[in-house]
């Protein structure tokens, strides 16, 4: 997976088309609402159980590959955000290509839920450069369930990636992906061997420490977590105390849900050593962004390993 180029006007214009003919934007998810819940699954494009691999690759049109995961939690308490989200979110590739970011990314999106009380508590695209990424994010179902305990399956899907996920960028050069969660909830207790064994289909026969999953996960990528605002654990100490220690300083509040996508872009920009902060967030003034703000506010907050306040200065890559 991987070929092709992101293209902002067919986007566009894609959008512009589905609206004119009143089709919803999230077309998956609208299918699945007539469906009786043990009938509900997740699109072909997405499914993980039994799944082998999810490949990031060089190519002649992409050389060095910079593998990029987002994941979003789509259960009741993230509210409207994961539709706000997903709405922005299909232009991601043109955010990082325009403003040229990162070289050539390959975007993998999914989606995370309740692996006790969900019907599909977990779903994993493929990593596109093109705007089959729009594809993808239009077919995740958004399920809005969750078992009211603050505790979602951000580990399955932690596990999945290091179990499944191959990348040329560490692969060939030994450099970090990125990983994004956005949720507003906790880990389960401990990564559920029944889980595994149940959605994923590998014959795990003991429960593991989530710390063990995620510092596993972090060996290869850059693993970010974003607590978007208009959640219902946005102001909960325990739940930033709770990722802290998983993400360290790579743990991001963010007061607008709609810059979602522009705080992705911006974070890579300067990890990548790109742009600065302060010419990221230049770029979305230019570029008419309302969430300027927000996103500045968002990665002011992350301090280098000197305990450094980031103004017009770098990212720590590696934490």
């Amino acid at each position: 997976m991987g070929g092709g180029y992101w293209d902002t006007s067919a986007y566009q214009a894609a959008a512009a088309s589905r609206r004119t003919a009143g089709v919803d934007d999230f077309g998956y998810s609208a299918t699945m609402r007539n469906v009786p819940r043990n009938k509900r699954k997740a699109a072909p494009a997405l499914d993980v159980y039994g799944a082998r691999t999810r490949e990031a690759r060089d190519s002649d049109e992409h050389p060095t590959s910079t593998p990029i995961v987002v994941l979003f939690d789509v259960t009741g308490s993230m509210g409207r955000v994961p539709v706000t989200v997903q709405r922005r979110l299909g232009d991601l590739l043109g955010l990082l290509t325009r403003g040229g970011y990162v070289e050539d990314p390959q975007i993998m999106v999914g989606a995370i839920g309740d692996d006790q009380f969900d019907a599909v508590p977990l779903q994993m695209g493929q990593f596109e450069s093109d705007n089959r990424i729009d594809e993808q994010l239009r077919d995740i179902y958004l399920e809005g369930g969750g078992g009211g305990d603050k505790r979602e399956g951000y580990a399955l899907a932690a596990y999945f990636l290091n179990t499944r996920a191959q990348t040329d960028a560490w692969d060939k050069r030994g450099k970090k992906g990125y990983v994004f969660f956005i949720g507003d909830e906790m880990n389960k207790p401990v990564l559920f061997a029944e889980s595994v064994r149940r959605f994923i289909g590998d014959d795990l026969t003991e429960n593991v420490d989530v710390g063990q999953v995620f510092r596993q996960l972090q060996e290869k990528w850059n693993v970010h977590y974003v607590l978007p605002n208009l959640t219902s654990y946005y102001n909960d100490p325990e739940v930033e105390e709770h990722w802290r220690a998983l993400v360290g300083e790579l743990f991001l509040k963010l007061d607008d849900p709609d810059g979602v996508a522009d705080l992705i872009a911006l974070t890579i920009g300067i990890v990548e050593d790109a742009i600065s902060l302060d010419e990221g967030l230049a770029d979305l003034q230019s570029a008419g962004a309302t969430t300027t703000a927000a996103v500045g506010t968002a990665l002011a907050r992350i301090r280098t390993s000197t305990d450094v306040v980031v103004g017009g200065g770098r990212l720590p890559a590696d934490l």
